[in-house]
This record gives structure tokens, C-alpha cells and sequence, in this order.
């Protein structure tokens, strides 16, 4: 049977696997979303189900006010001595010459909780990951330099853990790899294989130039040998369906294959540009791709199809179901838990609303450009095609009162139609777009409706490169709102230009803005999410 990549879709980068027993578990990058790490299982490595996120309270992390795709980077989950362990690096400066971070510790005996106290480990750098050697622990991480006339990512270093004492000992402790020329080397994990101690890292940074390479050594400290040729990249493989591969980690089957969890991503382009520049837009994120890894007589490890990464990977199991199939959720609020595909940004959602009465309740909060506190309630896009919808009832008094349904990539890029307030028209409809951080008004003339009127569906649909606004009064009788609006502001790519911290991935959701102050309420009765991923359809 073939699993078709990505085996998690939209925004799952820097994946870490680990095996107890028969099940599998992938750990990926949240950064400012809330809560934090995303946990899939499964117990074929085709079909993965969203099972926990382990960072549920801030207690694991404060990430009010963080930049932009600041927060949670790089976790690294393990399963040893009959415990869980997760590592997890908190960013808080994403441009310039600094990288603040803390890199932090739990454990737990079941993978959905509860976890212990954090650990503070140290900052030296991000993407620490813990290699469990015979009988000692090691954190193995990239380390920073600010300095200007040296390159930023210094080396990767390796620095023994004490788990009695709960803390790393700085005293055994080396810079055990420099990378190669490509630079950027990050991402490390350590396996030992036959004796040997294979290191994995990413290097070329996270675009089109990333790549995975392996290094070796008969003793943990080095010296390391690298491998003659790069384990993992598609950047010289232009129209491969899979690009961005890199930064991943190792597991061995059930049945004693091995496999590489990895970055990928997967960009389009409009129809007027070159295939290779520019290389393509990806709204979706980088996701989580699987590759089958052989060894060569000398031991060495290689992606089984190629370096380039496979679209198609065939998996030694007969009773596996398709993976490529439409994700769908619709929502209609009857549990009081939040569903676990919805996420908050920086903030945990019991600050923003709550569930009651079949109805999700949303405090109006700043504008969807504030850093340190909205209300937006949201789930990944996972397909280039479909459709989301929802009902809000608002009564609002003031223009600075607006509540929707939105599409967000991050502070400075996002859009939305709402309900809101004007006060010669009274009761109108509304859509923002933010660009690069300026926002404007897409509709001249504003779409008033009965003052009587309290509740408004709307709805959006996306189709690849552009994507359109819908409503509604009755639920029934959809009117076009005939605004195009371009995907590719929402993608890695297009945020890049200008920005360092392009490394989540579009989302769509309802959200209230009231930065007036009052904070009035906005009442959600349902949220659908519908994919169209074989075909598309016309907007």
C-alpha cells in the first residue's frame, strides 16, 4: 500500500517521532499558537489522528505580546524508561541579531497527560532534542551568535542531562559539529546505529534550499564524518510535488523498516508565473511528510526514491486505509470543550470566551494586528479548496466592533468579514484585508441591513490562488460579495519578502474585535469546514 505525503496537512512543521509499543506519536511546531504542540497517533504511520496538546496552559508558556512567529520551536518527543519526554524552545525574538529562547522539560507516563513542571534547561539556542544514550542523557541543540562578523548559527552542541538533578551539566559539554558549507545547521538529532552515533540535521533554512544531512561518529562528542551527499532536499528538483524537505527524525517500524518524519510543503503558482521564479506560494504551511530510508553497505542511511523526497512512499501493510481523503469538521458547539482543532493565538481560550448553551461566546478584544491579546477562535488550512461558514449574532454600537469570520497567517497579514457599526448607516457589513500591515476597507459602498437584524452567516470559499466572501440573512440564500481576495498573501513565501517570521500557515475562523474597550460579546452558533481537494470548483 502507498501513503500519499504530506501525511499531516497544513501547518505541522519540525516533526519528531517516537514509538511505544504499537503506536506512534509525531510532536510538530505551534509557535504563538495556543495551546501549544500538536500530537497526531497512529498505528500504521498512514493515518494520524490529533490526539493532545501538551503545552495546554500557561504555566508551560507565556506567549502574550511574542512577535510573530515567536513561541514554541522545534519540540522533540521521545518515549524512554517508561516515561514521555518532550523538549520544547520557547522563541522570543524572531528578527535581528539576537534569538532569545529558553529550552524546557516534561515528562509524563501517558503521551495525553499530565505532564510535570517545566524544566528550564538553558537559551543557548533552539531545536534542543534529548538523545538517550546507554546510561547517560544528552540535549543536543543548535547554539546562537549575535556577534556580526560571525555567522549566527554557531555549531551544534552537545551537553550531558541529569535527570536526578533535573538539570544539564554545563561541565561535559562540546560544540561536537560546525555543518557544512551550506550553513544554517540546526535541527539536530542523535541515533545510534550499530555502535556509531548518527547525527541529523536540517541546514539551508527553511525554504527552497532546506535540506537534511547526516554526519557520524564512534563516540558522541565526535569526531563527525559527514555523509557524501545530502540525505534529504528538493532544491535542486524544482516540479518535485514536495518541496521546502528537510529538518525531520528517524524511527524504526514494527516490522524493522526505517523512516524519516520530515518538512515539506507544497506551493502553487499562479497562472501567469514561471515554475521556477518565483519557485511558489504556500498558503498551507509546512507540513509533515513520511520517505522510507535504506542503508547503504557502509551504513549510511538514503531517502528510498531519491533525495528529492517522494509524493507516493510504500508502506508493508496491507489493511491500511487511503490517507488521501477530504478533511472535514463541522462544529455546533454541544460540548463544552473547544474542539481540538481549534487553536487561539498567544492566548488560552478560556481568556478570550467560552462554551455554553450550544453557542461559542467571544469577548470582543483587539484588532486581529494586536500582539498582545484577540479574539479569534481558529482552525489550520489543510486544503488549497474549501469552504468554511459560520452564523455570529452581534448587537454593536460602534464601528471598533466587528465580528466574522476570518483568514489569518499572522499579525501584519489577514483578512475577515464581519458584522459592525456605522454610524450614518447604523447595521452593515464589512470586509478588511491587511497587507504588509496596512489595512483597508474592500467594500466602497458598505452593505447595510435591518437594524432589527441580529445574526449574520457568512461564509468563505478558497480556491488555490484567490478566495471570496459570502452571506447571508436566513442561511439559505447566499449573496456573493464579488471581492476576489489573492491566497498568497497568506503564504510562507509572501511574508518572507518582508518579514523573518514566516513559519505557521494560513487559518480560517470566527473572531470578535471590540478594541473600544467594552468588550461585547459575539455569539457563534456553528463553524464547517469543508474540503474540495480533488477538483476545486469555480468562485
Amino acid at each position: 500500500m502507498k501513503v500519499k505525503n504530506p501525511i499531516l496537512k497544513g501547518f505541522n512543521p519540525d516533526p519528531s517521532i517516537t514509538k511505544k509499543d504499537d503506536e506512534y506519536y509525531i510532536a510538530t511546531s505551534t509557535f504563538e499558537w495556543f495551546p501549544g504542540v500538536q500530537i497526531h497517533k497512529s498505528n500504521d504511520l498512514v493515518n494520524w489522528e490529533l490526539i493532545s496538546h501538551p503545552l495546554d496552559n500557561e504555566k508551560f508558556i507565556n506567549m502574550k505580546g511574542l512577535v510573530d512567529s515567536g513561541g514554541v520551536r522545534a519540540p522533540d518527543l521521545s518515549y524512554h524508561d517508561g516515561l514521555f519526554w518532550l523538549v520544547y524552545s520557547k522563541v522570543d525574538i524572531v528578527n535581528g541579531n539576537f534569538k532569545d529562547c529558553r529550552n524546557y522539560l516534561i515528562t509524563s507516563e501517558d503521551i495525553e497527560g499530565p505532564w510535570s513542571d517545566p524544566i528550564v534547561l538553558n537559551g543557548l539556542g533552539f531545536d534542543a532534542s534529548l538523545f538517550h544514550d546507554d546510561n547517560k542523557k544528552y540535549l543536543v541543540q543548535m547554539q546562537w551568535d549575535h556577534r556580526s562578523n560571525k555567522h549566527p548559527f554557531y555549531g551544534i552542541r552537545c551537553t550531558e542531562y541529569n535527570h536526578k538533578l533535573k538539570k544539564l551539566i554545563p561541565e561535559n559539554s562540546k560544540i561536537i559539529w560546525k555543518g557544512t558549507d551550506k550553513k544554517l545547521t540546526e535541527g539536530p538529532h542523535i541515533y545510534k546505529l550499530k555502535g556509531k552515533y548518527y547525527l541529523f540535521c536540517a541546514e539551508g533554512g527553511t525554504q527552497y534550499e532546506h535540506s537534511e544531512v547526516v554526519a557520524r561518529s564512534d563516540s558522541i562528542f565526535g569526531n563527525y564524518e559527514v555523509q557524501n551527499e545530502i540525505f534529504l532536499t528538493a532544491y535542486d528538483s524544482p516540479k518535485n510535488p514536495l518541496q521546502k524537505c528537510g529538518h525531520g527524525s528517524l524511527i524504526q517500524s514494527n516490522d524493522d523498516q526505517w523512516y524519516f518524519v520530515h518538512i515539506s510543503a507544497r506551493p502553487w503558482h499562479e497562472d501567469y508565473e514561471s515554475s521556477l521564479n518565483p519557485r511558489g506560494w504556500c498558503t498551507l504551511g509546512r507540513e509533515t511528510s513520511l520517505q522510507k530510508v535504506i542503508r547503504d553497505d557502509e551504513g549510511w542511511p538514503h531517502i528510498d526514491g531519491g533525495k528529492q523526497g517522494s509524493e507516493f512512499v510504500e508502506i508493508a501493510n496491507s489493511d491500511i486505509i487511503n490517507n488521501d481523503k477530504p478533511i472535514n469538521q463541522y462544529e455546533d458547539f454541544s460540548s463544552d470543550e473547544l474542539n481540538i482543532n481549534f487553536n487561539t493565538v498567544r492566548v488560552p481560550f478560556n481568556n478570550i470566551g467560552r462554551i455554553k448553551n450550544n453557542m461559542l461566546f467571544l469577548e470582543g478584544k483587539g484588532s486581529l494586528s494586536n500582539t498582545q491579546e484577540h479574539s479569534l477562535v481558529a482552525r489550520r488550512w489543510q486544503s488549497h479548496y474549501f469552504t468554511a461558514e459560520t452564523k455570529v449574532t452581534l448587537n454593536p454600537n460602534t464601528y471598533q466592533n466587528i465580528a466574522g469570520l476570518a483568514n489569518y497567517y499572522n499579525s501584519n497579514h489577514w483578512s475577515m468579514i464581519g458584522l459592525t457599526y456605522d454610524e450614518n448607516k447604523g447595521k452593515v457589513i464589512e470586509i478588511l484585508e491587511t497587507d504588509r500591515g496596512e489595512t483597508r476597507t474592500l467594500i466602497n459602498n458598505k452593505i447595510t441591513i435591518d437594524n432589527e437584524i441580529e445574526s449574520v452567516y457568512f461564509r468563505c470559499r478558497v480556491s488555490r490562488n484567490k478566495y471570496k466572501y459570502y452571506y447571508s440573512l436566513d442561511g439559505k440564500e447566499w449573496i456573493d460579495t464579488k471581492i476576489y481576495l489573492n491566497s498568497k498573501i497568506l503564504s510562507d513565501d509572501y511574508v518572507a519578502i518582508t518579514n523573518g517570521g514566516f513559519f505557521t500557515g494560513a487559518f480560517v475562523g470566527m473572531v470578535n474585535i471590540d478594541y473600544s474597550g467594552y468588550n461585547n460579546i459575539a455569539y457563534f452558533d456553528y463553524f464547517k469546514y469543508e474540503e474540495d481537494e480533488l477538483s476545486g470548483y469555480n468562485s
